[in-house]
């Protein structure tokens, strides 16, 4: 009989409706993956037969102009401190500063300098171009120059800049309106010219006659130097025989005259675009890991800069928006508490990080009226205070009054607006261009996190005195700014 063996039949159809979808899925997820590294992996595209004659063309119609680019990289403190360095190495070198976007907070990582690891500098502007373009594209861009007031240095004609967008659709002759929104599906030969550009400025194509110059010093190798009588000497600090022994680094760390290597008579001179790397630098053992350039007495103008850049103010409407939060919502005399928590080394030193905050408010507790107004400006979200020094610190309201700023408060969208409005970067320049942020295609899809510089600006105007975390930038960024009296 077949009534038993029907009951416990396979259906082998089964197998077929699974398979083939799973297959069908595997294959999309290759042929995209394939797709993205064709599109932007410089070991797989080559530049086309064409970029070279282009290329020598936009050298000759940017004859009178020479510019500088570099990779920003890291988080905003980070990047601001490149930034400088830029305006700096750009008013030695008698350069057109490009002014890059402000990049999502460690988009780009370099790597470590004292450990000898790190990007290559071609690698480095590559992936910089990339996030650039991609800012673009998702309609996200905010240039450094709609954060940074830049007005000081453009009205005395210290350094000219360029936004990077303007610069890009003139040197690449590409039309960045279409770039805003685009899609590799819809846009791919205008991808692929984005692409290739970013390509060559980055080096790919190496030191194309007078018109790239892409510089291989990194911080594995030089330390930048103005005006010394170092040139040319190696530097104090240099790999240990374990980082020798252990990673094989054989790399040498030289001073390096930046105006004699790069400026009139050298190589890099005629070329129009000067391309470095990463141009952060840090303190460490007693030299820079990369710029040691802080006076130059041989040089007015240089000195005068190096004055100008030490403190670059935010825009007004930054500025504006964080004094008002202070008078109108603390308003009373306050305590700010800069508490970094979760991010790389921070995150197992809570008890210290902790300490100098309840030293500073036991001392104002004696000395003062209650409640103490404190401003904190933490990563530690408010819902995971509890169990915490800050989630004691919230139950005692009798003692002390708290005040945080969120991305969702009034005053935040407010100004971000405002700073989408003025468009400061792209008036920097007054070149005729073809590109205009404010086209509808390219207005932002979201406004800009301004949130950190707002709480920077805050913390400026407590009047009971500051408290950050040590090794934070950002606490020295604060620092830098009470020093300066912006609340004033």
């Amino acid at each position: 009989m077949d009534s038993t063996s029907g009951k416990w039949r396979k259906r082998p159809a089964i197998h077929h409706n699974y398979r083939t979808p799973l297959l069908f899925i595997i294959f999309i997820i290759i042929a995209l993956f394939v797709f993205s590294k064709t599109i932007f992996s410089p070991s797989l595209l080559s530049l086309s037969p064409n970029s070279r004659p282009l290329l020598r063309r936009q050298c000759a119609n940017a004859i009178e102009e020479k510019f500088l680019w570099y990779a920003p990289h890291s988080g905003f403190s980070n990047q601001l401190s490149e930034f400088k360095n830029a305006i700096l190495m750009a008013g030695i070198l008698n350069r057109t500063l490009i002014v890059p976007p402000v990049l999502d907070h460690h988009a780009v990582a370099l790597g470590s300098c004292p450990k000898f690891r790190v990007l290559d500098p071609n690698e480095l502007r590559f992936r910089v171009w990339n996030h650039s373009i991609e800012l673009i594209r998702d309609r996200r861009y905010i240039s450094m120059a709609d954060i940074i007031d830049l007005s000081p240095l453009v009205l005395t004609s210290a350094v000219s800049f360029m936004d990077f967008r303007v610069f890009v659709s003139q040197w690449c002759h590409i039309n960045l309106n279409l770039v805003c929104g685009a899609d590799s599906s819809s846009s791919l030969s205008l991808l692929q010219k984005v692409n290739e550009c970013g390509l060559s400025l980055a080096g790919y194509d190496g030191n194309v006659d007078s018109c790239i110059y892409a510089s291989q010093d990194d911080c594995r190798t030089t330390v930048w130097t103005y005006q010394t009588d170092s040139d040319g000497d190696l530097d104090s600090f240099q790999a240990d025989d374990e980082l020798k022994k252990k990673r094989k680094v054989s790399f040498v760390r030289k001073r390096t005259d930046v105006y004699k290597t790069l400026g009139p008579g050298s190589s890099a001179e005629s070329a129009t675009i000067l391309a470095f790397g990463s141009l952060f630098t840090a303190s460490y053992k007693g030299s820079e890991s990369h710029i040691d350039i802080h006076e130059a007495p041989g040089d007015p103008r240089i000195q005068l800069l190096i004055q100008k850049i030490e403190f670059l103010p935010f825009v007004s409407e930054i500025l504006n928006a964080g004094k008002k939060f202070a008078l109108q919502t603390i308003k009373a005399p306050f305590l700010c508490a800069q508490l970094r928590l979760l991010d790389g080394q921070f995150k197992n030193h809570w008890k210290g990080t902790f300490l100098g905050m309840k030293q500073k408010l036991d001392l104002l507790k004696q000395k003062g009226s209650l409640p103490i107004h404190v401003f904190i400006m933490t990563d530690l979200p408010r819902v995971n205070w509890t169990g915490s020094y800050l989630g004691d610190l919230a139950k005692d309201s009798d003692t002390f009054k708290l005040f945080v700023l969120s991305e969702e408060d009034e005053i935040v969208a407010q100004t971000s607006k405002k700073l989408v409005n003025a468009g400061n970067g792209l008036r920097l320049q007054s070149v005729v261009n073809n590109f205009n942020g404010r086209e509808q295609r390219c207005s932002p899809l979201s406004l800009p996190d301004i949130l950190l510089y707002m709480e920077e600006t805050i913390c400026c105007c407590a009047t009971l005195g500051f408290v950050g975390t040590a090794g934070s930038t950002i606490a020295e960024s604060i620092d830098l700014m009470r020093k300066n009296s912006i609340c004033s």
